[in-house]
C-alpha cells in the first residue's frame, strides 16, 4: 500500500518540477492582474462599442450595424451579475487562459520549459493585452478562442477516423464563435482547412472543420436576415471597405455607373481610411439616410475601385501594414497617441447619451466612468514595457514563423498563416489600429517557437539519446506520441 501511494506522489513531484518556470511566470501574471483589478474602480467602457455590446446583450438581437452578437452572448450571460467588473475579471482569466494554452501546445510539441514559458510572456505580461482585458471590448475573447482552436488542432500529430472529425469540428465550433465575435475573423475557417490539406492531414479533420465552421454562421445569417431582411452576418462590411478606397479611389479611373458616383471622393481628406466612416463631410455620410443603409452599393463601388486600381490597394494595405514594425509607435490617425504603459487620471462617460442610460437602467446600475486608484495606478505607471516588443520584435517573429513555415510546413504553416491573416486582414478590411495587431502576436509568438524548434533538430527524426514529445515524467512519456518528422 505504501509503494501505491508513492508512485502517484513521486509523478506529481515530476510534473511540478518540469513546470516550475511556468508556475512561477503565471503566478506573476495572475498577480500583476490582481494589481490591474485594484487599480482601476471599474472596467473601462468605450464610446459606443462598449454600449453597444452592453445593449445587444439585453435586447438579444443581432445588431445591423459593425458589431455580431458573439461577445454579447457571454454579457449575457454574465447579465445576472449585473457587473462589468465581473467581465473585466473574467476576461483576465482568459487573459492567463490564453497564456496557458500557448505553453501546453508547445510543450507538447516538444519545446522546453523554458521555450514555452518565453513564447507566452508577451501575452501575460504585455500592458497592451492587460488593458485590453479591463476593457469591455470583443478583443479578448477572440484572441482565446482563436488560440483554443490552434491548442486543438495542433495538440496531436496524427489524427485519423473519427478522433480527426472530433478534433476539426471542435475546431470549427471555436473558429465559427470567434467569426461571430469578429466578423474579420470568418475566413480563419477556410484558411485552418487549406492549411490541413497542404500538411497531408486527414481530408476528414478539413471537412469537418470546415462544415462545423459553416453551420453556426449560416444559422447566424439566417437570424441575422429575420432582423434586417439580407442575409449576412453584419451590415457594416462595405462601409469599412469603402473607407479604406478612399485614400486612394480615382473616379476618373475607376468610371463607376451612375448610382455609385455619389460615393467618389468628394475633396474630404483624412489621414486615415477609418476615419471616413464617421467625417460628415465625407461623400458616403453626405448621402440621404444611415450610411449603413447604403451598406450594399458602398460594397459595389469598393470592389469597383479595388478592381481598377489593385496596385494602389495593395500600397495602401501594405504601406498601413508596416506601422506594426515600428520601433516607436506611430499614431494611427494622428488623433490617437498610442501608448504600452498603464495610464492615471479618469475617463468619464459621455453625458447626456440615451443609450448609456439604459445601459446603466438595464444590465448594471452602476456603471460609471473609470479612474485610477492610488497607489496602485502609480505601481502599474512604473511598470517598463518597451514598445520595440510588440513592433520590431513581431516582425522578427513573424519572419522566424515565415521560414518555419517554408522549410517545415506541416508544423509551422498553420500558427504562422493565421498570424499573417490576423495582421493584414483588418488592414485590408478598414484600416490599421494598433489594437487590431494584437490578436495576431500571441499566434505569432506560436509560429516562431515552433520554427525554432523544427529548424534546429534534424529531419530525420529524434535526436539521440532524447526522449519524444519534450516527456516530464516516465509515465507522460508513454502517453505522448512520438515527436512529428517535421
Amino acid at each position: 500500500m505504501a509503494s501505491a501511494r508513492v508512485g502517484p506522489r513521486l509523478q506529481a513531484s515530476g510534473i511540478l518540477r518540469a513546470h516550475r518556470l511556468f508556475g512561477c511566470v503565471l503566478v506573476l501574471a495572475a498577480a500583476l492582474r490582481a494589481l490591474v483589478m485594484l487599480a482601476y474602480d471599474t472596467a473601462r467602457l468605450y464610446w459606443y462599442d462598449s454600449f453597444t455590446y452592453l445593449d445587444t446583450a439585453v435586447h438579444m438581437k443581432p445588431p445591423g450595424a459593425f458589431h455580431p452578437a458573439g461577445y454579447s452572448w457571454l454579457l449575457g450571460a454574465l447579465r445576472p451579475f449585473h457587473s462589468v467588473e465581473l467581465i473585466a475579471g473574467l476576461q483576465h482569466a482568459m487573459g492567463l487562459g490564453t497564456g496557458v494554452m500557448i505553453y501546453l501546445m508547445l510543450r507538447r510539441r516538444s519545446l522546453p520549459a523554458w521555450g514555452a514559458t518565453l513564447a507566452a510572456a508577451p501575452v501575460l505580461f504585455d500592458p497592451a493585452f492587460l488593458r485590453l482585458e479591463h476593457a469591455v471590448l470583443s478583443d479578448e475573447l477572440v484572441i482565446f478562442l482563436v488560440v483554443a482552436a490552434l491548442l486543438v488542432l495542433l495538440w496531436r500529430r496524427e489524427v485519423s477516423g473519427r478522433a480527426a472529425m472530433w478534433t476539426g469540428g471542435a475546431a470549427g465550433v471555436l473558429l465559427a464563435l470567434a467569426g461571430l465575435t469578429r466578423t474579420a475573423t470568418v475566413p480563419l475557417i477556410a484558411l485552418a482547412a487549406l492549411c490541413l490539406l497542404l500538411r497531408r492531414a486527414s481530408w476528414r479533420q478539413a471537412a469537418a472543420l470546415a462544415v462545423a465552421g459553416a453551420l453556426p454562421l449560416l444559422g447566424y445569417a439566417g437570424w441575422y436576415a429575420q432582423h434586417h431582411g439580407r442575409f449576412a452576418l453584419s451590415g457594416s462590411d462595405g462601409v469599412a471597405l469603402w473607407a479604406r478606397t478612399m485614400t486612394f479611389a480615382d473616379c476618373s479611373v475607376i468610371e463607376p455607373p451612375p448610382e455609385q458616383a455619389p460615393l467618389c471622393p468628394n475633396g474630404a481628406v483624412q489621414d486615415a481610411a477609418s476615419e471616413y466612416v464617421w467625417d460628415p463631410r465625407a461623400s458616403l455620410n453626405r448621402m440621404p439616410g444611415d450610411r449603413f443603409t447604403h451598406n450594399d452599393l458602398a460594397r459595389a463601388f469598393a470592389f469597383r475601385a479595388i478592381a481598377a486600381q489593385p496596385l494602389d490597394y495593395l500600397r495602401e494595405v501594405a504601406g498601413d501594414t508596416s506601422l506594426a514594425f515600428t520601433w516607436e509607435p506611430v499614431p494611427h490617425p494622428k488623433r490617437m497617441v498610442p501608448s504600452t504603459a498603464f495610464a492615471r487620471g479618469a475617463w468619464p462617460l459621455p453625458a447626456g447619451q440615451p443609450l448609456v442610460d439604459r445601459v446603466r437602467r438595464e444590465y448594471d446600475p452602476d456603471i460609471r466612468g473609470m479612474r485610477s486608484v492610488e497607489p496602485y495606478a502609480s505601481i502599474l505607471a512604473a511598470y517598463p514595457y518597451p514598445w520595440f516588443l510588440h513592433g520590431t520584435l513581431f516582425g522578427v517573429l513573424l519572419l522566424v514563423g515565415g521560414a518555419g513555415a517554408v522549410l517545415r510546413p506541416r508544423l509551422v504553416l498553420l500558427p504562422w498563416a493565421f498570424a499573417v491573416f490576423l495582421l493584414v486582414a483588418p488592414v485590408a478590411a478598414l484600416d490599421f489600429d494598433h489594437r487590431y495587431v494584437l490578436p495576431a502576436i500571441p499566434v505569432a509568438c506560436v509560429a516562431a517557437a515552433l520554427a525554432v524548434s523544427a529548424l534546429r533538430r534534424p529531419s530525420s527524426g529524434r535526436s539521440p539519446g532524447r526522449r519524444p514529445g519534450g516527456a516530464i515524467t516516465p509515465r507522460a512519456t508513454i502517453m505522448l506520441r512520438p515527436r512529428e518528422r517535421a
